[in-house]
């Protein structure tokens, strides 16, 4: 491995995982827990709010660390390097622009460390069950949609379908190392933050159970057990934690050149048995032959499928006419930099009489959310990682001069927070241009 050359003969070699509670994680779990030869002193946190100052418990850290791992802010990277003499930094997180991940290696670098990066061999897991992936090159390209019009198509040729979530373990980490969702009550048991609710209740409300938590080679050996077939249901632009027998990747005409720009997002469409390009009826041709364009340069043997990405709002009537907020979901505005999702589409599509900027009416974590991530002005993302963000976001709504919510969210959102509003859902779907496309993609590796 990188960087032994430079410890004693003897001696473990000491690791640093640049994390965001996810990825590092899995990367630890399937490449270093159980290394004798390696240390890992800390993982560091970033892009998630109050992930810094926990501890991976010795519970899912294993024999070799008997007190855990600490959590530190990233931005301490440094200090961290020269008090714990660390040899090797790895970069274990999603969704950063190339240049963004090189300017880590550079700062471990400059401090003595050597950087790496894990490829898929060293941590996908084998599954003794088909598996269908389904990532992306950004967040907030339309991974939910897509998962569910798959799994549908998986349930009606009678397959037992069980998908297996992207991590988002927030809470106890030890009591989140295995996680099933198979009815609301599951997302109460566990304590299911905002974010958490918007990727599984959807499965829910199709009647797909949903597995994530931590350690995803116990959760996969777990779902195996209940399913014909995996669905891989990806996080952010991350690339798939387990070996899969159909890559499905999704590109985004209104961030043409992002294919080629972010990581690990680039990976995934070299990757890619089949490159979905969604958001058809909201971009122009130009986009949509630029990013097609982007995709074949990457991985010329991808099959392109083209699909349109239609907005449904459920009681267009309360709305129109009317000023509204309009919520979006959380990562797509912040670390996904978009600055509209199926909200703004159909508030617009309704006749809304006008959207209310909530920037002078926001509290506490929303504020903060603004001030770090300015693309997401003039909109309320769904900010929602604990009690308090969610406290935050229900006194910004109540204090905003607006006659009506729009959520486009892929949850109900008076499950968590209680507006005395008239609140409408916007849902995004999924629909093939030339329909049979993902259908027939599919038969080719479950027949």
């Amino acid at each position: 491995m990188s960087g032994t050359a430079k410890t004693l003969a003897g001696e473990r070699q000491r690791v640093v995982i640049l994390g965001a509670a996810g990825r590092d994680f899995h990367d630890f779990n399937v490449v270093y827990r159980d290394d004798p030869s390696v240390e890992v002193v800390a993982f560091t946190a970033t892009q998630i709010p109050d992930i810094d100052g926990r501890t991976y418990p010795p519970e899912l850290a294993g024999e070799l660390y008997p007190a855990g791992i600490p959590i530190v802010d990233e931005t301490e990277l440094e200090a961290l390097i020269a008090r714990e003499r660390v040899d090797v930094v790895a970069f274990a997180y999603s969704d950063l622009p190339h240049a963004g991940v090189m300017h880590l290696a550079s700062r471990a670098i400059a401090a003595g460390a050597d950087f790496v990066l894990h490829g898929s061999k060293a941590t996908m897991v084998r599954s003794t069950r088909p598996v269908v992936a389904i990532t992306a090159v950004r967040t907030g390209v339309g991974k939910s949609q897509t998962t569910r019009f798959v799994a549908e198509l998986l349930r009606e040729r009678g397959l037992r379908v069980v998908a297996i979530r992207h991590p988002m373990p927030y809470g106890d980490l030890a009591a989140q190392a295995c996680q099933r969702f198979a009815t609301y009550a599951d997302l109460d048991r566990h304590q299911c933050t905002i974010e958490e609710r918007e990727e599984y209740e959807p499965h829910i409300d199709s009647g797909v159970i949903v597995y994530a938590g931590v350690d995803y080679e116990r959760i996969l050996r777990a779902a195996e057990e209940e399913a014909d077939v995996i669905l891989w249901d990806g996080g952010n632009n991350d690339i798939p934690f387990y070996v899969s027998d159909l890559h499905i990747v999704l590109v985004d005409p209104l961030r043409a050149g992002h294919e080629s720009a972010y990581h690990p997002g680039e990976a995934n469409v070299r990757m890619a048995d089949v490159v979905i390009v969604a958001k058809c009826d909201s971009a122009s041709e130009e986009q949509i032959s630029a990013v097609e364009a982007g995709a074949r340069s990457l991985n010329p043997d991808a099959e392109i499928v083209r699909c349109d990405s239609p907005v449904t709002l459920a009681g267009p009537g309360l709305i129109a006419g009317r000023r509204v907020v309009v919520v979006e979901d959380g990562p797509t505005l912040t670390h996904g930099s978009m600055s509209f999702g199926a909200g703004v589409v159909a508030a617009r599509a309704a006749g809304v009489a006008g959207i209310v900027d909530p920037e002078p009416y926001a509290v506490g974590a929303i504020a903060e959310t603004y001030a770090k991530y300015p693309n997401a002005v003039g909109i309320l993302p769904a900010m929602g990682y604990g009690e308090q963000q969610i406290a935050d976001l229900q006194a910004t709504i109540a204090a905003m001069p607006v006659e009506a919510i729009v959520s486009g969210t892929p949850i109900d959102l008076t499950r968590v927070l209680t507006v005395d509003k008239p609140l409408v859902r916007a849902r995004y779907s999924l629909r093939e241009r030339d329909p049979g496309r993902l259908s027939a993609a599919l038969d080719r590796v479950l027949i």
